[in-house]
């Protein structure tokens, strides 16, 4: 029997597959069943209503895309008395995804999230804080772990830390996120990227810069995830251009305990319905009974060729 479950601290998922935040939305459960998945994550909130970036908001790539949202948000109101009835009706652990501008902020909003219903606090760090002249929470060590510590001391909950690949000092940033008393890394968010309409001369977003998702930051957003699965003690889940069954099993070799799938719901709303079921076969093709089986089993040089027989 192949079972497909992992285990992320002390909360079981059913299998390793999830969306990304803000690519996971109430219209999905016309598509396909949403109790399929190992957890539902939801898009990012803040406490107050907020617009967002100028448009145009998105643009297509080579591989992949680039967006500059800028997190909209009807805020923590919206989300307690009609968000939260919604995902409540599935017995499927649901993941809050907030943002705040800085540290007490982000713990209060913490504080506002712990409630019944609520599984996991998933602390988006990567965004600007103006404790730092806009430099983002996850960029700087020292950053992370005031933040982190704050929202530690908030929230009983189960927190979730989603780090950023804009920082010259990835491990530094992954410990100070555990030693701050993170459950579990997300590694990692979007790479920030710049595109020019060459006929216009003018950025094609309307904030100037954004966000690179999709397949060209897997190959970052992957080695990140490996460093920070070596570099700590807590569960890694990897995020990051993940669109294909090889895809996913590369971050689980490379340590991390499950994965969010984003960029590639956008392309085909059945992603995620698609990769679990290729999981599964792919584990009785292979006689593979467990995904602990898969986690972590990178070999590195000199310890012979890994082989991995993909579908």
């Amino acid at each position: 029997m192949t079972d497909l479950s992992t285990r992320i601290g002390e909360l079981r998922l059913a299998n390793p597959i999830m969306p990304a935040s803000g690519t996971f939305t109430e219209d999905l459960a016309d598509v396909f069943d949403l109790s399929i998945l190992g957890a539902h994550v939801l898009k990012t909130f803040t406490a107050e209503p907020r617009t967002g970036n100028p448009t145009p908001r998105v643009c297509d790539l080579a591989s992949g895309m680039m967006n500059s949202i800028g997190i909209p948000s009807k805020g923590l109101d919206h989300f307690l008395t009609r968000a939260l009835p919604f995902w409540a009706r599935y017995d499927v652990p649901l993941v809050v995804s907030i943002s705040a501008n800085s540290s007490d902020e982000f713990a209060r909003l913490a504080e506002a999230v712990t409630v019944p219903g609520i599984a996991v606090i998933e602390a988006n760090i990567s965004c600007p804080n103006v404790e730092a002249d806009g430099r983002a929470f996850a960029v700087h060590a020292d950053s992370t772990e005031r933040v982190v510590r704050g929202l530690r001391s908030a929230t009983d909950l189960p927190l979730w830390v989603k780090l950023s690949p804009n920082t010259g000092e990835p491990v530094e940033v992954a410990r100070a996120a555990e030693s701050a008393g993170a459950d579990a890394l997300v590694v990692a968010n979007t790479v920030l990227g710049l595109a020019i309409d060459v006929s216009t001369r003018k950025p094609r977003l309307g904030n100037v810069m954004g966000g690179v998702s999709g397949p060209a930051i897997k190959p970052i957003a992957l080695r990140m995830a490996y460093q920070a699965a070596r570099s700590t003690s807590i569960p890694v889940i990897g995020c990051g251009g993940i669109a294909t069954l090889e895809d996913m099993l590369e971050y689980l070799i490379a340590g991390c305990a499950a994965v969010q799938v984003g960029t590639a719901t956008f392309q085909s709303p059945t992603t995620m319905q698609r990769l679990l079921a290729e999981l599964e076969a792919w584990m009785m093709a292979n006689g593979i009974r467990s995904i602990a089986e898969i986690i972590g089993t990178l070999q590195e040089a000199g310890d012979g060729v890994l082989s991995v027989d993909v579908m």
